[in-house]
């Protein structure tokens, strides 16, 4: 059976609410305190439950990282660069595959039953209503790799892809290249 807070209060010798401060960020607690139950913890081998202080706090750290991109094994190395940043700021990515998905409403309905406290779309191919349709629910987003626009409907990291074409076009024929062809990719991705 699982050490509980309540083991750690009794070992301590405190109460309930002293050990849940202990453990709660920014939380008031005299070092005195602290230092009783943190050996009490250890002696006992207690790990604070995320999910039940969640239930205190109203938030989960869970950041659903939803994406249509799994095969594209550029995508992977996006992935664990997505997943180690959120864990290094004490969040916790829900990776979702979306590869078979088409209507945002199931996406967002699947991630607010996990009470996730925001989400980034990573997908350049997914339409801006999968982005759009988190933020109509109230869940903070961010579409990542999303399409450039000059007034866009909730946040985006990406480029501007024919600005960039634009600069490297130019770059090329500054350096004197003469023989410069475009290669796109599927055509729902250029669009």
């Amino acid at each position: 059976m699982p050490v509980t807070l309540k083991d750690v209060a009794e070992r301590a010798g405190v109460s309930r609410s002293a050990v849940s401060r202990t453990f709660t960020d920014g939380a008031s607690v005299s070092t005195t305190m602290r230092r009783k139950v943190e050996k009490a913890a250890r002696e006992l081998g207690y790990s604070p439950n995320a999910l039940a202080s969640s239930l205190t706090t109203g938030r989960t750290k869970l950041i659903g990282l939803v994406s249509n991109n799994f095969l594209n094994p550029i995508f992977l190395q996006v992935f664990d660069l997505f997943t180690r940043g959120l864990q290094d700021r004490g969040l916790r990515p829900l990776l979702v595959n979306l590869s078979n998905e088409t209507d945002p409403e199931n996406s967002v309905r699947m991630l607010r039953q996990y009470s996730v406290d925001g989400v980034v779309v990573a997908s350049s191919t997914l339409p801006s209503d999968f982005a759009m349709a988190f933020r109509d629910a109230g869940v903070p987003v961010v579409h990542a790799f999303g399409r450039y626009s000059s007034s866009p409907k909730v946040h985006v990291v990406g480029i501007d892809n024919r600005e960039a074409g634009r600069l490297a076009a130019r770059t090329l024929v500054e350096r004197d290249y003469r023989d410069i062809a475009f290669l796109g990719g599927p055509e729902i991705a250029t669009s």
